[in-house]
């Protein structure tokens, strides 16, 4: 079972380190970086991704790269009116 944490855990170093483009969920990870440490800011977002790549997984759905698009995106999302 400490396959799959390491991988989380790699993910998410890599998608807050690595990755030059910045997404909402990077910016998300600095912000908890800057609020508790890099290290909780790590796996908070490696939790995070699962959860988003989860959702994905069911949805059928592609990342978006901003929330605007995300928002727009979301089918069950309440009209105004």
């Amino acid at each position: 079972m400490r396959l799959p944490v390491a991988s989380a855990y790699m993910l998410g170093k890599s998608a807050l380190i690595r990755i030059p483009k910045w997404s909402w969920i990077k910016a998300w990870g600095v912000k908890a970086a800057h609020r508790r440490g890099i290290k909780s800011a790590i796996i908070a977002l490696a939790r995070r991704m699962a959860v988003v790549l989860h959702r994905m997984w069911v949805d059928g759905t592609d990342f978006q790269w901003t929330k605007e698009g995300a928002v727009a995106a979301w089918p069950y999302r309440k009209r105004s009116g």
